[in-house]
């Protein structure tokens, strides 16, 4: 298969003043690749992108573009007519295209009385490809769904300039990728939006078939869409095929060779290995047993559909909490939260809430923009009131992180900041430490101490402000976006650091692979104030609740298709003895296997572990605990239809 070139660079040169970023490197665009480009902040990524639509010239080398194609980049700052509505706004970036469907219409109403006339069905068969490689056949359709799926639809008769940058970035990526240009160009597409609207960009970019170039921290966004990663790395590119999973694989093969030098790249590298290893394998190698069986159901379903039931119980089961904590806990309690509820402005954002925190819980707060999550934040810092309940802190010290970076002056020095008495030894977790070794390790180099904050870029401000964080003496830290404007390389130091950080985390983040690395809880923002706390992990929690919505689409369909079938009339009024005493006792019975198969599990993850008890007699023991929670699971799913059947009748 012949792969058209799209966009070609050859030995590129870019330099501004004394600074060069980039050194006769060359890169290929070929149709249909989606090739995401890393690397540190300030490295060269941005220019390169720029470089390749042309709104910046090469110092040296050369550019070479398909002349029969259209390059568009998502721009951080998008501009708008004054005078434009949302919805108009991305009406106006579509005008070609409905031109070219109307143009479309009325030579199919003209063919239809010249249907031999050469020129016209020539045209018309030009313009049919033109639409279907830009998919462009039911645009308000579209439209429609780009306005609910981006949170723009309450915005849509609102004066686009009016929004905030981030809804104005939403509106600006909506139009591109109804537009689909030829190739796509993203810097950071995931900011701004929440967990939810970055599948539905997934969605949409994988099923449209983009060529794409994007810039990305979100490390799970990187593996589901990149069929290639450029690293912008020492002024070069280096190509890894695939997406992140396997871009980690080949670099780390490649650095083996440069161990001595890159001694802790090497670590970061073979860390983030060993937690895919552990975690996302064997959470795919989960989820696809439940996908079996899903679909296995389905198939049933379609014959017998009270069995759709079953399938949402026993999603939604799987959803519920699990390996949660019983008892009194020993540890620390820091926030006590009783029936905590806040509204402004007639919208109730938390309702009737309570849970604890305790001394070294690490919990995510996650849901859609605008839920409350943030609030939450600034009610346990005391910063707003609650509406109504309580939250009682024990005595401790808070560390809080937010992207104002309030904590950071301007005027003053990196080793003022941290050595605001003098000198250059700082104490971190009780040890004394030289303020350069210190931030080394956020990688700042040594030139950096005597640098002005003010002089930094907003992500290294991020950097400084999250090391000073972390180097004061704390009980609990509250971050609000942590990885914003971060590079995937610092994101990994700062993983590191919370993953052995002794106290309570608790943090609003989007970025889900960062959630399921930290989080061992989440606080999720429902609809309508509701909280739901999980001790699931976050990336499987939102692929059971994608599923979830499937279901109840696909029970819609069942039910309108379903012919009305006659039921047979029951002799049972109620459970027996026997069959009342196991709904009682099973659910407990459950949880206790989910307990021993979670440590067996842990046990499977820790050679030390498995090599004491022993491998196969350990896996022979999971397989009997996984196929007795099975039976046991779907006794007490039989039992429960049987007893909501009865109660109805």
């Amino acid at each position: 298969m012949v792969i058209l070139a799209l966009v070609d660079l050859f030995n590129i040169h870019k330099q501004y003043d004394i600074k060069i970023l980039l050194e006769d490197v060359s890169f290929h665009l070929g149709e249909g690749e989606r090739i995401a480009i890393v690397g540190q902040n300030g490295c060269g990524k941005s220019t390169l992108m720029k470089i390749i639509t042309g709104e910046e010239e090469p110092s040296e080398g050369k550019r070479i573009v398909n002349q029969s194609i259209t390059i568009e980049m998502l721009s951080q700052q998008p501009r708008f007519d004054a005078s434009l509505n949302v919805r108009e706004a991305i009406e106006n970036e579509l005008r070609e295209l409905k031109a070219i469907k109307e143009r479309y219409d009325a030579l199919s109403l003209q063919l239809a009385l010249e249907y031999d006339n050469k020129a016209l069905l020539d045209e018309h068969a030009k313009l049919s490809n033109y639409l279907d490689h830009h998919n462009a056949w039911s645009l308000d359709d579209k439209i429609e769904r780009v306005l609910q799926e981006f949170k723009l639809k309450e915005y849509e008769n609102r004066l686009v300039i009016t929004l905030s940058g981030g809804e104005q970035r939403r509106v600006a990526l909506a139009s591109l990728i109804l537009k689909k240009p030829d190739v796509l160009l993203l810097d950071e597409p995931t900011n701004h939006l929440d967990v939810y609207m970055v599948e539905f960009l997934e969605e949409i970019l994988l099923k449209e078939k983009f060529t794409l170039l994007f810039i990305s921290h979100d490390r799970y966004f990187i593996d589901t869409i990149a069929t290639r990663v450029i690293e912008v790395e020492n002024r070069e590119l280096v190509s890894y095929n695939g997406g992140y999973n396997r871009y980690l694989v080949q670099k780390e093969e490649r650095m083996k060779s440069l161990a001595k030098e890159h001694g802790n790249l090497l670590r970061f590298l073979k860390q983030e290995e060993a937690w895919l290893a552990q975690g996302v394998k064997a959470r795919e190698k989960r989820n696809q047993g439940r996908k079996k069986r899903v679909y296995e159901l389905r198939d049933q379903a379609k014959i017998n559909p009270t069995l759709i039931h079953k399938m949402k119980v026993e999603l939604e089961r799987e959803k519920k909490h699990f390996n949660r904590e019983e008892g009194v806990s020993k540890k620390k309690m820091l926030f006590d939260i009783e029936n905590l509820s806040y509204s402004i402005a007639h919208k109730q954002l938390i309702g009737d809430f309570s849970t604890r925190v305790l001394q070294k819980d690490k919990i995510a707060v996650v849901g859609p923009n605008g839920s409350g999550k943030s609030t939450l934040l600034r009610l346990m810092l005391s910063k707003i009131k609650p509406t109504f309940g309580v939250i009682a802190q024990g005595d401790f010290k808070i560390g809080y992180f937010d992207q104002h970076r309030d904590m950071l002056d301007d005027e003053k020095s990196l080793i003022e900041t941290f050595c605001p008495s003098g000198g250059d030894i700082i104490n971190v977790n009780g040890k004394n430490t030289h303020v350069f070794a210190y931030l080394k390790s956020f990688l700042f180099p040594q030139e950096y101490l005597n640098k002005k904050v003010g002089l930094l870029s907003g992500g290294e401000k991020n950097r400084v402000a999250l090391a000073l964080l972390l180097s004061r003496e704390v009980d609990c830290l509250i971050l609000d976006e942590p990885t914003n404007d971060l590079d995937i390389q610092t994101i990994n130091i700062l993983e590191e650091k919370l993953i052995n950080y002794w106290g309570a985390i608790i943090f609003v983040s989007h970025d889900r692979y960062f959630i399921d690395k930290i989080a061992s809880k989440l606080f999720i923002f429902k609809n309508n104030g509701v909280i739901e706390e999980s001790y699931q992990n976050y990336s499987e929690y939102l692929l059971i609740e994608k599923e979830i919505k499937e279901l109840e689409a696909f029970e819609s369909t069942i039910i309108q298709e379903t012919p009305k079938i006659q039921p047979k009339p029951k002799i049972k009024t109620k459970l027996s003895y026997k069959e009342q005493k196991a709904l009682e006792t099973l659910p407990d019975e459950i949880e206790a296997l989910e307990v021993q198969i979670e440590t067996i599990n842990q046990c499977l993850a820790n050679p030390q572990c498995y090599q004491e008890k022993g491998l196969s007699t350990l896996s022979e023991e999971l397989i009997k605990l996984e196929k007795l929670y099975e039976t046991k699971s779907d006794a007490y799913l039989e039992l429960l239809e049987l007893a909501e059947e009865l109660e109805r009748d």
